[in-house]
């Protein structure tokens, strides 16, 4: 009974410090699955779309007349944008992306939500009442690494070769060499 009981606890602790990973690869996938439907489904769906120009200059790459369907997810000044038709025309790379509101919502969610985790004591919510320390400070290290030199000043530090490999292996030996016969 006891093991049953300390498993589920530990479950329930890795769920409330973990749990934010678990739900965005999820939803990440279920967004993935969402836009591949829509773009290579049979079902044509009109987007609200607009086209980029990318100058490239590729050698031997043909012109291209036709749009061809692809699925890239990229950020540009702070908003996603899902690309959906790509084709190569006059030393241009022609993109065709639409806006995935979707993608920024998740990473707009996950942000608060670890941000929420991770807050100070004297983090304070809309209402003005202080937020309660949650489990996880007490497994944060407050303090951060500060380097420490062993010299004081500059001129003290003494630049110069070491001499500890070349000194006489024979000193520290107590028995001559096996022989073999």
């Amino acid at each position: 009974m006891k093991n049953s009981v300390s498993i589920v606890l530990l479950l329930c602790f890795a769920l409330y410090h973990f749990g934010y990973y678990a739900f965005y690869f999820s939803y990440d996938q279920h967004i993935e699955r969402k836009w591949q439907d829509k773009i290579y489904g049979d079902t044509q769906e009109e987007f609200q779309d607009r086209l980029i120009e990318i100058p490239l200059s590729a050698p031997y790459m043909p012109n291209q007349e036709e749009f061809q369907a692809t699925n890239a997810s990229f950020e540009k000044d702070g908003v996603f944008y899902r690309a959906i038709k790509q084709r190569y025309q006059n030393d241009t790379l022609q993109i065709v992306v639409v806006p995935d509101m979707d993608r920024g919502i998740l990473d707009r969610t996950v942000k608060k939500w670890i941000s929420f985790l991770t807050e100070d004591d004297s983090s304070q919510d809309q209402s003005g009442g202080v937020l309660v320390k949650l489990l996880v400070k007490d497994y944060i290290q407050t303090n951060h690494f500060s380097f420490i030199s062993n010299t004081d000043s500059p001129s003290e530090c003494v630049i110069g070769f070491v001499f500890y490999p070349y000194l006489n292996p024979a000193e520290g030996i107590a028995s001559p060499p096996p022989r073999f016969s």
